[in-house]
């Protein structure tokens, strides 16, 4: 979902590819993976700030992201996306979960919609929310980069990988 009213975009190179970045004035309104080409360079201090978090994200040196954002959506989409800014750095929680917390305790797919609908990747850390049985769940800026942000975060954190390449399934009592 592309922010409305944005006043200023830049493409930002990373290690996942383009991104392209959003603001009014004000706020952040904007975060998504994008091949946009050509956009002219525009004097924004909020997107240079966001390009600098980015940047020091990448390294390896930033953790939480200071931008103002302005997160425009559903109240039950807001509700989701404040909640995922809650969810600490390099660490992972279930759509269950998530759903949980937003107090809609069945409603985990209605939270994965939300979630693919998060206007601000990355700093909206929706990456962070996986399968209850540990794999890795969808993301709607490709399945690798939701891999590669978790591996990074938790490479960053001294955290060991997350497995998220098996499902543990039951031993059966009796079977071999």
């Amino acid at each position: 979902m592309a922010p409305a009213l944005a006043s200023a975009s830049r493409i930002v190179r990373s290690p996942l590819g383009d991104l392209l970045l959003q603001a009014d004035s004000n706020s952040l309104r904007g975060l998504s993976f994008s091949g946009a080409e050509g956009l002219p360079p525009v004097k924004s201090a909020l997107l240079e700030q966001i390009e600098h978090e980015l940047h020091e994200y990448f390294q390896g040196r930033r953790r939480d992201f200071g931008v103002a954002l302005d997160l425009e959506g559903t109240e039950f989409q807001k509700r989701v996306w404040e909640e995922l800014k809650k969810i600490p750095f390099a660490e992972t929680i279930s759509y269950a979960e998530l759903a949980k917390r937003v107090g809609s305790a069945n409603g985990f797919r209605a939270v994965g919609a939300a979630n693919g609908a998060n206007p601000i990747a990355i700093v909206v850390p929706c990456h962070r929310v996986i399968n209850a049985d540990g794999g890795i769940g969808g993301y709607g800026g490709d399945v690798w980069r939701k891999r590669w942000l978790l591996e990074h975060e938790r490479r960053v954190a001294g955290m060991p990988p997350l497995d998220l390449f098996s499902v543990q399934t039951p031993v059966v009592v009796g079977q071999k």
